[in-house]
């Protein structure tokens, strides 16, 4: 048995399956995050967090040595794309060499920030209102600067909400008969790349749309002078006169799934006849077109209309859109079709970052580690859409924290320069070295003097 459990604490532990192995820990001398440098490698090309450090603001107090801001942006944000979203964990994470190496500036040397200045810095520090008001620009303020090395020719913007599960007496924790939880029940906009455009904490119990003009207005005026084709697509919880006039005016085109209602039913009853004979082991499909105005309306918009037919079952499956796309039906059908990809990148936010933990006690709490989170989300994302190679563009971001970030390394440091052995399992050296090559040809190209 003792020999199972180790002799004392600075031996090595031995298992009992095999007597030639022995356990050491080496705090800091190892890591398991490695691939971390890799993600501060594309954020110094973009330079993401010193952009965040330049627009926050300091609101602590004396004069004692302290981690700057970026520093402990940094520190968030990199911990949580390895998988550290508590605070808590900044007990093991200060003494992390990846951690420190990443964080930069006095961390190298000594330690990033504990667990105590961490916990400051996310509920005083960001939770100033003005520092939240900027930290929810941040992700939007990230995304132009990787539009500025991304050729985009026009935006697509899609709007959904989603459910953070809670446990406790959390300010805005209520019941939500959908979800069927007590949860708060946050709003996002992607856009098509998968980047998050901006989000917001909302309690639990609101309407899906409710403070849909907070969230969207900011994102339509960011592109409203330098996109020309400019979309909009969302579900029929979002079908309200006030957005479709507002996109309107904006000179957005939009497809949004509108309810069904005896009216547009009579409008398809053509469609709804079963087809004579007998049933065919495909798929069946119809569309319609036609002008339609609800008693809300300001005036009539086009509607599509689509009619399914499935083997084996009894009655048809009908969806209508409402959209100002002057498309043929079957195109506009498969425009808001892929809409669904942001509830993959909202499923991908859950897992692969973790942003429905949200613990705090205080819904502003909350709403800063929401953004957080937000901005975790956005680097992994455009690590993953600027620079993986062809074999492993399709990875999700789960993948990426299980397969890039979590590169275990053995840490060597000498006078001038410190060694970071990193393991070849499931990123082998030379893929390595593309993903870097890569980022490097994202950064602002030097020009030579004449």
């Amino acid at each position: 048995m003792d020999g199972a459990v180790g002799e004392a604490e600075g031996v090595a532990l031995r298992v009992a399956f095999d007597p030639r192995l022995k356990l050491e820990f080496h705090g800091s001398g190892v890591t398991s995050d490695a691939g971390l440098l890799a993600f501060r490698e594309l954020d110094d090309a973009l330079g993401l967090t010193n952009l965040a450090g330049e627009v926050l603001a300091d609101t602590r107090t004396g004069q004692n040595s302290r981690h700057t801001l970026t520093a402990q942006i940094r520190q968030s944000v990199f911990g949580r794309l390895a998988g550290y979203e508590d605070v808590n964990d900044a007990d093991r994470l200060w003494r992390d060499p990846a951690m420190r190496w990443v964080v930069g500036g006095r961390a190298v040397t000594q330690n990033a920030a504990s667990t105590s200045q961490m916990g400051r810095f996310e509920t005083e520090v960001l939770a100033h209102e003005a520092n939240l008001a900027t930290l929810t620009d941040l992700p939007g303020r990230w995304i132009d600067h990787v539009h500025a090395r991304r050729p985009v020719n026009g935006i697509v913007l899609d709007m959904d909400s989603s459910v953070s599960p809670t446990h406790g007496e959390q300010e805005g924790s209520a019941y939500n008969g959908h979800f069927g939880c007590t949860c708060y029940h946050p709003l996002f906009v992607f856009n098509q790349f998968g980047d998050l455009e901006r989000c917001a904490l909302r309690p639990g119990n609101v309407h899906s749309a409710e403070g849909w003009r907070e969230v969207l207005e900011p994102v339509v005026a960011r592109y409203r002078s330098t996109m020309k084709r400019r979309y909009f697509r969302a579900d029929a919880a979002f079908a309200s006169p006030e957005i479709y006039e507002f996109l309107e005016e904006e000179g957005y085109g939009y497809a949004i799934r509108l309810p069904a209602n005896a009216v547009l039913q009579r409008r398809i009853a053509h469609l709804l006849t079963r087809p004579v004979g007998r049933p065919p082991h495909e798929v069946r499909r119809s569309y319609a077109s036609f002008r339609y105005r609800a008693q809300s309306w300001n005036r009539s918009r086009r509607v599509i209309a689509k009619v399914e037919w499935h083997p084996g079952e009894l009655y048809p499956r009908v969806g209508f859109l409402v959209t100002n796309l002057c498309r043929p039906p079957e195109r506009v059908v498969a425009f808001y079709n892929q809409r669904g990809t942001a509830e993959q990148w909202i499923k991908e936010g859950k897992n692969a970052v973790r942003w429905t933990r949200l613990s705090c006690r205080s819904m502003t709490a909350n709403a800063v580690r929401l953004q957080l989170h937000a901005l975790a989300y956005n680097m992994a994302n455009f690590f993953r859409t600027l620079v993986l190679p062809d074999q492993i563009e399709q990875w999700s971001l789960t993948t990426l924290r299980e397969k890039v970030v979590k590169i275990g390394a053995k840490v060597i440091t000498h006078a001038r320069y410190t060694v970071f052995q990193m393991a070849e399992v499931a990123v082998p050296r030379d893929l390595f070295r593309r993903i870097l090559a890569m980022i490097d040809e994202l950064r602002p190209k030097r020009i030579e003097p004449c």
